[in-house]
């Protein structure tokens, strides 16, 4: 196992009526930006409950944070942080209200000149405004980490930044929330925590045995409980919960302490998102069986452990056996409703020259050297 140094302050509010407790962790005093994405906060009773706990706070709002959210949007809010006095942030949503927020957080104080920097070239984060945060959709673990990912819509570019002046101070999952949301949400979630767990999980041995069984778990609780959210005709608690609680733990850090990681297929997704605005979980769902043919060779220790443990593939040879545990990946995925090819998103080759000379410009695709940027396009190519 590598060296590491593991630090997650974040406090988690856990269960059925917890946000009523919100006022218990904010600062007396305090002058609240609450930032939220369409409104659907406001059908589904959330924005009534978080409202009530806060009563006795001056609350300001910010809606409309689309998925992926724009720079741009969230330039807006910081304005009004700087203008009005803002001193703790409360994003009200999913990863995307989440990771928006947190730039909002690093950008107020930033004193370059353009804030775009501290994605672009990394600029350092020196001080952020507190936040917390109110979940309401189990997918991408902002709540219980410091990092986060915007997009530039006018140059279509996603990118990724952190920093732990970025932990929430707080973050309250109740499970319920996510009762109102549209499948297709759920499944994105499940899938974009799956991929989180490989992109940890899935690379090279180190001798770090808790890990992997830590994230094996996590990736058998997501094939157990994923199909039972689809089968429900009405939401049900406990399957909410261990699907919500196993999103948050697969991207807290703690599985990937020590270990290699990757997130190769992560950087790849998001130029399908950025150029086509195909959901982020869909798009990780796409890449990772093509990476994963792409690396067979030089991952097969950890693949063959994987086809074993999450899939009890134990007969064959090893070909045989690296492959089937790809297909049964692929084949997850679409048991939960995700189209797993860029034709059924209509990506054509046109989009992967595009992507690969993107690529090929940084000279960088994600954290390991095993996946070099000229092999962006066959990778994108065998998933046409």
């Amino acid at each position: 196992m590598e060296n590491f140094d593991f630090f997650n302050p974040v406090k988690i509010l856990f269960g059925k009526g917890k946000i009523a407790e919100l006022g218990n962790h904010i600062p007396k005093g305090a002058k609240i930006l609450m930032t939220y994405g369409g409104g659907s906060i406001k059908k589904n009773g959330v924005y009534d409950q978080v409202m009530e706990a806060l009563k006795d706070y001056d609350i300001t709002e910010f809606g409309g944070i689309e998925p992926n959210p724009h720079f741009e949007t969230l330039m807006k809010a910081v304005e009004i942080v700087r203008n009005e006095g803002i001193d703790f942030l409360l994003p009200v949503g999913g990863g995307s209200v989440l990771d928006g927020t947190k730039f909002i957080a690093a950008a107020t104080y930033y004193e370059g000149e353009d804030e775009w920097d501290i994605l672009a070239r990394r600029a350092e984060i020196t001080k952020a405004v507190d936040l917390g945060a109110v979940l309401t959709l189990a997918a991408t673990g902002s709540e219980m980490n410091s990092g986060g990912v915007i997009t530039k819509a006018a140059t279509k570019e996603k990118l990724a930044f952190g920093n732990p002046l970025l932990f929430p101070k707080f973050s309250v999952l109740d499970p319920e929330t996510t009762y109102s949301l549209p499948m297709r949400q759920i499944t994105n979630g499940i899938v974009d925590a799956y991929v989180h767990v490989m992109e940890q999980y899935l690379t090279y041995p180190v001798n770090s045995p808790v890990q992997d069984r830590f994230a094996e778990g996590l990736l058998l609780t997501l094939i157990e409980e994923g199909p039972k959210a689809m089968a429900s005709e009405t939401p049900d608690y406990e399957n909410r919960a261990n699907l919500m609680w196993a999103a948050t733990m697969a991207l807290n850090g703690l599985i990937g302490m020590g270990v290699k990681s990757d997130w190769a297929t992560h950087m790849i997704g998001h130029e399908l998102t950025a150029f086509h605005g195909i959901d982020h979980g869909v798009t990780l769902a796409i890449v990772l069986p093509g990476l994963l043919t792409k690396l067979k060779e030089q991952r097969g220790e950890k693949l063959l452990q994987y086809a074993e443990r999450i899939w009890n593939i134990t007969e064959g040879t090893d070909e045989e056996r690296k492959t089937l545990a790809i297909q049964k990946t692929e084949e997850f995925f679409q048991s939960v409703g995700i189209a797993t090819r860029l034709g059924d998103h209509k990506v054509g080759q046109d989009s992967i020259d595009i992507i690969s000379k993107r690529f090929i410009e940084r000279g960088y695709v994600g954290m390991l050297p095993d996946v070099a940027a000229a092999d962006v396009a066959e990778i994108l190519e065998s998933r046409l």
